[in-house]
């Protein structure tokens, strides 16, 4: 009998298994998590915004900077340990599911608005994409073993899925301009 789970490996959309494209939105929205913050972190600490929430507006635009590059760096250090965790704990689905809880952990913290919070949603971030990222392509790779043929196309979607977040956060402004351009 086959789990729910064991079904996404197996039914197939567009002749991939559907799991791929949980893996695309999953990855997607990761990436507009990344990006969002990308942008937004300096500028919410260091520029007044409009409306209720005016940001903090009262760091130093190197210490912003600073903050970002470290948040940055350790992004792309903690997947070495992520993967590592993955391959001898693990397993690379507990590892993707557990780096997700995590960073929406993360970013649920971030919520609260002070300097405390703020450092531990980060650290949480860097933590959950560090079990996550190294380990979402590789069950892609576990997916297509022994059909070579069709992984070059489902690496192909799934990086879609990485530019679409970034593309997402791009529009989002464009699209607020054309809605008040309508009314």
């Amino acid at each position: 009998m086959n789990t729910d789970i064991e079904n996404l490996f197996k039914d197939k959309v567009l002749g991939h298994p559907s799991g791929l494209f949980v893996l695309f939105f999953t990855e997607m929205w990761e990436r507009f998590s990344f990006y969002g913050i990308r942008i937004l972190l300096v500028i919410f600490l260091t520029q007044p915004l409009f409306g209720e929430n005016p940001g903090w507006a009262n760091w130093p635009r190197e210490h912003a900077l600073a903050l970002f590059g470290t948040y940055a760096s350790l992004l792309y250090l903690t997947p070495i340990l992520g993967g590592y965790i993955a391959d001898k704990i693990t397993g690379y689905r507990w590892a993707v599911t557990i780096g997700c809880l995590i960073m929406t952990l993360g970013h649920a913290s971030m919520a609260f608005e002070t300097e405390t919070t703020l450092y531990i949603g980060l650290g949480l971030l860097v933590i959950g994409t560090g079990l996550f990222k190294p380990n979402i392509t590789s069950i892609i790779s576990e997916m297509y073993k022994g059909n070579d043929a069709k992984k070059d196309g489902a690496y192909t979607i799934f990086y879609m899925g990485v530019n679409d977040g970034a593309l997402i956060i791009v529009l989002n402004p464009l699209l607020k301009k054309l809605m008040h351009g309508i009314r």
